[in-house]
């Protein structure tokens, strides 16, 4: 896509308002609807995510991590369990995840539980990956101290080697995180960044109070 065709995106979009007036009663339904706006637009990683998480002790960490999926609930991503971000889910199962679409001048950002997808499901994506992300997913020790990319490559040849012809299984240690929403906010940009934000917030009863945000 030209610069001038990502331009124009950009100017169509940020002529556009979000009013909690108008905006869907559930914010899957929301999302739903930016989504689909930002895959025709043709954006490059639609799917990329900040993903924030914090230890138990309340020491925070964050990185880039690509959506695989989204349904009412919740948002899905996958990692090494044994991961530094895998620790600290498992201290502190909550998390948050931004998406930032400058193109279109939108950010979403998502509160909420974490939960291990089912091993059917991590199963099913892990054997959708093709061969060498499969035989990665088995040779990398995710975020342990290592010597040298040697011993990564050293690993994955060996691997490559007894599994040649044979049916990769998932490791144990790989798999799913569902984040369950409790709090997601939509933020349009706006000229004279009087930007709109409409936040959503689960209530006890199961409904979504919807609220405008200053920026």
């Amino acid at each position: 896509m030209s610069h001038h065709s990502i331009a124009d995106i950009r100017k169509e979009y940020s002529q556009q308002t979000l009013d909690e007036a108008n905006v869907a009663a559930h914010p899957i339904r929301q999302f739903d609807l930016w989504w689909n706006e930002c895959i025709n637009s043709k954006i490059e990683e639609v799917n990329a995510m900040t993903l924030a998480t914090a230890s138990s002790d309340g020491l925070p960490a964050a990185r880039i991590v690509l959506l695989k999926g989204y349904d009412d609930n919740g948002f899905v991503f996958f990692t090494n369990y044994n991961s530094f971000k895998g620790q600290q889910l498992e201290e502190n199962p909550r998390a948050c995840l931004v998406f930032f679409w400058k193109e279109l001048e939108r950010q979403v950002r998502i509160t909420g539980l974490i939960e291990k997808v089912s091993a059917e499901e991590s199963d099913s994506y892990f054997h959708s990956r093709p061969v060498t992300s499969r035989i990665g997913a088995w040779a990398s020790p995710q975020s342990q101290v290592i010597e040298s990319r040697s011993i990564l490559k050293d690993k994955e040849t060996e691997l490559a080697e007894s599994f040649d012809g044979k049916e990769i299984p998932r490791p144990l240690h790989w798999g799913g995180y569902r984040v369950k929403p409790v709090s997601v906010e939509f933020w349009q940009g706006r000229a004279s960044r009087l930007h709109d934000r409409i936040q959503y917030t689960l209530e006890e009863n199961g409904k979504w109070k919807i609220e405008r945000l200053a920026p």
